[in-house]
């Protein structure tokens, strides 16, 4: 029986969210299956693994043979890293302690570069909600201005209009005195 290791999908429709199985190599996609190894999401930045490693690890060695996208899952979550210390131990290039502390490094490193890149990722996201945060004040900035100047125009309107109906008022008073004195004169 050939076994394989592959991806189970879960979720719901344009939320995938996949198992990792050991499943028989005829076996269909979603169907029968030995062992659930682990889970992945694809679906969050970066994407999200939860793996069992010891179990991912022996069925690796046993011979199982993954799909493309698994076999870069493990090989990222360092599962033919540790398979290729432990060929090295075999031979006896070196002993165990050694390839679990070269392991160890390895981790360490790879967790460095994915917290350095998650960083950069925050940073630019920030940077970028500052951005859009100034233009933003840029615009309101001018559509108050804007604002100001038609309140302005309707105050000096307003003033006009006061002004002139002061004016038409002094007018009409000025012209009823005016004739009331006139016939005086005469």
């Amino acid at each position: 029986m050939a076994t394989r290791i592959r991806l189970q999908r879960n979720g719901r429709k344009s939320y995938a969210f996949y198992s990792i199985v050991i499943a028989d190599a005829n076996a269909p996609r979603d169907g029968k299956f030995t062992e659930k190894i682990g889970t992945y999401n694809p679906n969050t930045n970066p994407a999200t693994v939860d793996l069992k490693f010891d179990r991912a690890l022996y069925w690796v060695e046993t011979g199982a043979q993954p799909t493309d996208t698994v076999r870069n899952i493990l090989s990222r979550e360092g599962v033919y890293m540790m398979k290729h210390l432990r060929g090295g131990v075999k031979k006896g290039a070196f002993d165990e302690a050694t390839a679990q502390s070269r392991f160890e490094a390895w981790k360490q490193d790879k967790n460095a570069k994915l917290n350095k890149i998650i960083s950069a990722d925050a940073e630019a996201k920030k940077a970028d909600a500052a951005a859009r945060l100034e233009a933003e004040k840029k615009v309101n900035e001018a559509i108050a201005q804007k604002v100001a100047e038609k309140k302005a125009a309707i105050e000096a309107a307003k003033a006009e209009a006061a002004a002139a109906a002061r004016a038409e008022a002094e007018a009409a008073a000025a012209a009823q005195d005016a004739p009331a004195e006139a016939p005086a004169e005469a």
